[in-house]
């Protein structure tokens, strides 16, 4: 057990402060007129030439405890090189071995309820990079890295210790440091584990381990993972190939627990596919496009390693996969955001990369409209299921890696014509997704009441929607308080679904104002049972079922009503859904759709998604320990015990877009 904790009496304000710790509230000021024990014995072994003065003892938490310590001995030795001229007395102190440090804490670890010497290992913290200063009410993705101020350098003292607000309502936090240095996410990650030792979840060492068992080298260097490691199953079809979509969650995983070289090889290797001659047939795709899969092929007689790409000819459906390209650039900025390495996107083969994807996106054609036109099956929905158009997934998608392009193209000859093209288009987009895909309770009203056959520019309706084309379940299920962007719109169609991961990005992206942001949150939890249920998250709702289904799937045994991409729960989701939960401070949904997962999927085998209604099944045909469930939960404990990981994956609203919003905006919390 602990050692016996101090019972000294303290004021009223202290206890508050140290109860508010164990929920991640900003740690006491190290600023006091007594001295602890602690303190003394610390400044009798000449850490100090001068008494410091601290806050009377208080009985602390281990966490507490720890930081208390580590940041006692450089807030000491900091003061002591500061005095390194005065004698030399204060030389010896500074240069003091970490060994000799670790020894004085372990042995002031009676005073503060300190973990073993083996859990917690000073040496190693007593070297860690500074921690960021975080404004209050502005995220990482408005800054890059290089732009954050360090703790120590401004006004707030040694910690820097500001507040940390994602939206309103937003929690604060402790412990933000660097995604790309210092301490990582203190939920039992193998590069956090051997730090600080506070008990992570069993499930996540064991989430780890399956991860990397789905890892795949390409000549003796890891280069992706694969789709699932199910050996249950009896044909493997495509599941032993590594997914461009499939790989996000695990790349932000190892960026995440800083292992950045995988995600590296991955995005050299992809780039060198997408040179690559691309043909159907007989007809030749463009350029720009992005792989949906590839595979490593070893030839045993010649000793060589191969890879064999699949730009849709092998697809069911032959279709050719639209967010590659899109989820690539935002993996390239996660790993230029976690790294701080500039290097890759500013090289020459990256920005041609770049260059291409967007030039293939912003052709010219005979579009009226700034989303993007494409098939059905072109994304995450990789089979029929009534998606084609402008589908909410793709216009998110594409708004974000539009603004990644923008961040990393360098403007030089040949970028700074496509970052103008790009700049256009982001504001007529922005424009044109907030303001017709947008609907709450006051929107369905409107369209409701909507006059058909309108001509000229005055029209309101301008799509033509017939309100008689609203489903009778939508009057149901729209909230009084609350909103989302519908799956689709195009000329006198409106798919009304809900579809998690469009609405998502649209978040992490900026491309959902604040207001709808908190809308779609304020959706989630008015109809927690029908988008989450008993396993996150339902990829779309609601299920079509007979005669719609019939037609729009084609009668698709494996779209059946509540299963696979009809209304079945993917936990990859997961991910998504707690980092849009912290970018609009909502981090109790995320606490309870980790804790939800968490009781099941190690139990189920780490399915790729469950069936019914309410997500209790597993899925017929789901693939057992799917890679991108295992790192959807990974990322999504990682983001919750260490915000700042936030960064990678999100963006700040771009102020210059100036959107004008003409249609209703639901309440806000």
């Amino acid at each position: 057990m602990y050692p016996p904790q101090s019972t000294t009496p303290f004021p009223r304000r202290s206890r508050a402060r140290l109860c508010s710790a164990t929920r991640l509230r900003p740690r006491p000021r190290l600023a006091g007129k007594k001295h602890t024990k602690l303190r003394r014995e610390i400044y009798e072994l000449g850490l100090s030439l001068s008494p410091p003065s601290f806050p009377p003892p208080l009985p602390l938490s281990r966490r507490l405890a720890a930081r208390l310590v580590v940041e006692t001995v450089e807030s000491l030795l900091s003061s002591s090189r500061a005095r390194a001229g005065r004698g030399a007395t204060t030389a010896a102190a500074c240069e003091m071995e970490p060994a000799a440090a670790a020894a004085a804490m372990r042995k002031a670890s009676s005073q503060a309820s300190l973990a073993d010497p083996d859990d917690f290992d000073l040496t190693r913290l007593l070297n860690h990079k500074p921690r960021i200063n975080v404004e209050r009410q502005r995220s990482f993705d408005d800054r890059s890295l290089s732009e954050l101020s360090l703790s120590g350098a401004g006004a707030g003292g040694r910690g820097g210790w500001g507040g940390c607000g994602y939206g309103a309502g937003a929690e604060s936090y402790e412990s933000m440091y660097s995604p790309g240095g210092g301490l990582r996410s203190y939920c039992g990650t193998p590069a956090s584990s051997t730090r600080l030792s506070f008990e992570p979840h069993p499930l996540v060492g064991e989430a780890w381990d399956a991860l990397r068992r789905s890892l795949v080298s390409f000549r003796g260097q890891p280069l992706g993972t694969i789709a699932a490691v199910d050996h249950s199953a009896g044909e493997v079809l495509n599941y032993d190939q590594v997914f461009v979509r499939d790989f996000v969650p695990s790349a932000l995983a190892f960026l995440m627990n800083g292992e950045p070289e995988v995600v590296r090889n991955f995005l050299l290797k992809t780039l060198l596919l997408q040179g690559w001659e691309k043909r159907i047939d007989r007809f030749k795709l463009g350029e720009g496009a992005m792989p949906a899969s590839f595979k490593v092929l070893k030839d045993p007689k010649r000793g060589v390693d191969k890879l064999v790409a699949d730009f849709g000819e092998s697809a069911i459906g032959r279709v050719a996969p639209v967010d590659s390209g899109f989820w690539w650039i935002i993996i390239l900025r996660a790993y230029t955001k976690s790294t701080g390495d500039m290097t890759l996107a500013e090289a020459p083969m990256c920005q041609k990369g770049i260059r291409l994807i967007m030039n293939q996106c912003l052709a010219e054609g005979f579009d009226t409209f700034p989303t993007l036109l494409c098939a059905d099956g072109c994304c995450m929905i990789d089979r029929r299921m009534g998606v084609y158009g402008y589908p909410i997934e793709i216009q998110a998608l594409f708004f974000m890696a539009l603004r990644c392009a923008l961040l990393m193209l360098k403007p030089d000859a040949e970028g700074k014509e496509i970052m103008e093209r790009i700049v256009t288009r982001l504001a007529a987009l922005s424009y044109h997704v907030r303001s017709y895909f947008w609907l709450d309770f006051q929107q369905l009203n409107d369209i409701y009441r909507f006059k058909t056959e309108e001509y000229s520019h005055t029209a309101v309706n301008k799509f033509n929607v017939n309100p008689e084309s609203i489903p009778d379940w939508l009057f149901d299920f729209m909230p009084t308080r609350g909103g989302y962007f519908v799956g689709n719109v195009s000329p006198a169609r409106m798919d009304f679904r809900w579809f998690a991961l469009g609405n998502c990005v649209a978040i992490l992206a900026s491309l959902a104002t604040p207001d709808q942001a908190a809308a779609i949150m304020d959706l989630i939890e008015e109809r927690w049972e029908d988008l989450v249920g008993e396993m996150p998250v339902k990829i779309c709702y609601p299920a079509i079922e007979g005669h719609e289904w019939q037609t729009v799937t084609g009668c698709d045994p494996k779209n059946t009503r509540w299963s696979y991409h009809n209304g079945g729960s993917w936990p990859v989701l997961l991910w998504l859904l707690t980092a849009a939960c912290i970018k609009t401070g909502r981090l109790k949904i995320a606490r309870r759709a980790i804790e939800l997962a968490e009781a099941r999927l190690a139990r189920d085998g780490w399915p790729e998604y469950y069936d019914g209604k309410l997500g209790r099944y597993v899925g017929k045909q789901a693939r057992k320990f799917q890679t991108w469930s295992i790192a959807g939960y990974l990322v999504a404990k990682m983001m919750l015990e260490d915000p700042s990981h936030l960064g990678m994956i999100s963006l700040e609203e771009d102020k210059a877009m100036k959107p004008v919003l003409r249609r209703s905006a639901s309440w806000t919390v």
